[in-house]
C-alpha cells in the first residue's frame, strides 16, 4: 500500500457525505454488528435522520482511488443543527439538561471511526488535529457525545463500566444522565474491589483518549440493541484541560 497522503476537511458535498456513510456501514454494521430504520444495506450506507443537521469531518488518503479516499469521519452537531434538527443525537439516549442549561457553546461528536488498516497510526492524530481547530474557530466551550463498548452484557463489562462511574464522573454542572428504559446503572462493583489497569485494558481507545484530555461520562450507561453496544456519555469541558492536554488535543497526540 503506498505511503498515505492525508488531507482533513469538512465533507463538500452529498457525495463526500455518502462516502463517510460507506464507511460507517463498514464499520458500525459490518464490523460491529449493527443496524437502524435508515440503514441501506443494498448501497451499503450507515446513515439516520441527524445526518442532514451536521457537519461530517472527514480524513482523506488521496492515495486512494478518488471514490474510495474517506478513510475516518467525525460527526460533529453544532446548537445551531440540533436546533435545526429539534434534538441532540444524544438526547435519544441521555437527559442533557445540564448541559442545555449550563451557558456554555457545546458541539456534539458521533459517528466517529476509521478504516481498519488506518487504525493506530497516524490518521487518528490528524482527526484529532481538524477536530481541535473546528473547535477553536467555532469558538466551542463543551464537546460531548456517545462512546461505545461493544456487546450488550453488563455483566461482561461490570469493570470498566464501575471504573468510569467511581473515578471518572463528570461533575454535576455537567453531567448527563442515561434515559430509561434502556439505561443501566455503572456502579456494578464497588470501588474497592475494582483493580484500575484491569479495567483500563478493557476501555475502548477512544475512550481512553478523553480520558487522558480530561474527559468524563455521565451518570449511568445505555444499552443501544440497534448497534450491539453499550453506551456512556462523554463530557469534555474545555475551560478545565490544562496546557499540556490542550497541547495534546491541538498536535492530535491524544489518540
Amino acid at each position: 500500500m503506498p505511503a498515505p497522503q492525508f488531507e482533513t476537511r469538512l465533507a463538500a458535498d452529498a457525495a463526500e457525505i455518502a462516502q463517510a456513510q460507506r464507511l460507517r456501514y463498514d464499520v458500525f454494521v459490518r464490523e460491529l454488528g449493527g443496524n437502524g430504520d435508515m440503514v441501506d444495506h443494498a448501497a451499503g450506507l450507515e446513515r439516520d435522520r441527524f445526518d442532514p443537521y451536521c457537519e461530517h469531518l472527514l480524513l482523506l488518503d488521496r492515495a486512494r482511488p478518488a471514490e474510495d479516499q474517506v478513510v475516518g469521519v467525525y460527526r460533529l452537531m453544532t446548537e445551531e443543527g440540533a436546533a435545526r434538527a429539534g434534538q441532540y443525537y444524544t438526547e435519544s439516549e441521555y437527559d442533557l439538561t445540564a448541559l442545555k442549561t449550563c451557558g456554555r457553546r457545546l458541539l456534539e461528536l458521533g459517528r466517529s471511526c476509521l478504516h481498519a488498516d488506518y487504525r493506530g497510526g497516524a490518521g487518528m492524530f490528524n482527526l484529532w488535529q481538524a477536530l481541535g481547530l473546528f473547535v477553536g474557530t467555532r469558538g466551542i466551550e463543551v464537546l460531548f457525545g456517545t462512546a461505545s463498548f461493544h456487546g450488550t452484557d453488563t455483566g461482561a463489562l461490570a469493570l470498566p463500566l464501575s471504573h468510569l462511574h467511581h473515578n471518572h464522573l463528570a461533575p454535576a454542572a455537567l453531567r448527563v444522565s442515561a434515559r430509561p428504559p434502556h439505561a443501566v446503572a455503572m456502579d456494578i462493583l464497588p470501588a474497592d474491589q475494582i483493580d484500575r489497569r484491569r479495567a483500563m485494558l478493557k476501555v475502548p481507545s477512544l475512550i481512553k483518549a478523553y480520558l487522558r484530555l480530561g474527559g468524563a461520562v455521565g451518570e449511568g450507561a445505555w444499552v443501544d440493541h440497534d448497534f450491539n453496544t453499550i453506551d456512556v456519555c462523554l463530557v469534555m469541558d474545555t475551560a478545565r484541560m490544562s496546557e499540556k492536554q490542550k497541547a495534546i488535543y491541538a498536535k492530535g497526540k491524544g489518540a
